[in-house]
């Protein structure tokens, strides 16, 4: 992730390369899932890391973090007020954390990218605002995807976040949930053009801008993933160079896909049913490739 800059062309690919690129999601999908199971009280993240780095190199595939830049882990494990990149270590999980896991693989050269939000213990270890906070973060990632078809312009992506985020906010304030008093979408990091590389250009901002945005052409792919924090967009970074934490130590959620763009329609590579359920709710055509 990386600060929002306009980027060149955007780069489509072959109906055989979004199937190459389902397989390294599929595998994501997996491990996400076992990493969601995982997460127990009493155990670290650097375990949780270790089960995920397994799991994806069991599956033939590389994990795509490790060694990033130096990065330690397979898995990015964010805490509380951790909102991103959060590094795996000796930090033991404890019910109602809420945990943010963001995992990526390399299947053949092509990459897949997701990130979940979890609550330790269960939904009923959370707090009603970190469940909030999860849960219309969630729907802000799919409203966006939602906003995703070729000929269309890239950043109705980041107005379809905003307005999410803010109808939940407003909904919340009704229904005057306790500890929700603000959403802040963090703006200095974004999502992404994906593929035989896991970050591409063009970035993918998470909330509305001026321009309308490049032409999304089919074929695009794109990693879309909303951070927001239950209070300020202010962040700073934690001695290790690499955990980004909010500045006022609320609490953040981060949910991430992978999707492909075709002419025909969306597909969700990260997701195991290609996001059919969530994008035919919003009306989305979506459009199949072999897993």
């Amino acid at each position: 992730m990386s600060i929002f800059r306009r980027g060149p062309r955007i780069e489509a690919k072959t109906d055989e390369q979004l199937i190459a690129m389902r397989r390294a999601g599929l595998v994501v999908a997996d491990t996400l899932a076992l990493a969601r199971a995982e997460a127990v009280p009493g155990r670290t993240t650097r375990e949780l890391d270790a089960l995920a780095e397994d799991a994806i190199r069991s599956a033939g595939a590389t994990p795509s973090f490790l060694g990033y830049h130096g990065f330690s882990g397979s898995l990015c494990i964010s805490v509380n007020d951790e909102v991103v990149h959060g590094v795996p270590g000796d930090r033991v999980l404890q019910p109602g954390d809420l945990v943010s896991i963001d995992c990526g693989a390399i299947v053949q050269g092509w990459h897949g990218d997701a990130a979940i939000t979890l609550v330790v213990g269960g939904r009923e270890h959370g707090s009603a605002a970190d469940l909030a906070l999860m849960d219309d973060t969630e729907v802000s990632l799919w409203d966006g995807l939602a906003a995703l078809r070729a000929g269309g312009r890239l950043y109705a992506v980041g107005e379809a976040v905003e307005a999410s985020v803010d109808a939940a906010l407003e909904r919340r304030r009704r229904e005057a949930v306790p500890g929700v008093e603000e959403y802040g979408i963090l703006e200095e990091f974004v999502g992404h053009g994906i593929g035989r590389e896991m970050h591409m250009d063009p970035h993918v901002p998470n909330y509305a801008v001026s321009s309308r945005g490049p032409e999304v052409p089919g074929g695009a792919t794109f990693a879309v993933e909303p951070m927001v924090t239950l209070g300020t967009i202010e962040t700073r970074t934690l001695d290790d160079d690499w955990t980004v934490v909010t500045t006022d130590g609320s609490h953040a959620a981060h949910w991430e896909h992978t999707v492909a763009v075709t002419e025909r329609g969306l597909w969700v590579l990260t997701a195991h049913d290609g996001g059919q359920e969530q994008l035919r709710a919003r009306g989305v055509y979506v459009a199949p490739l072999a897993d």
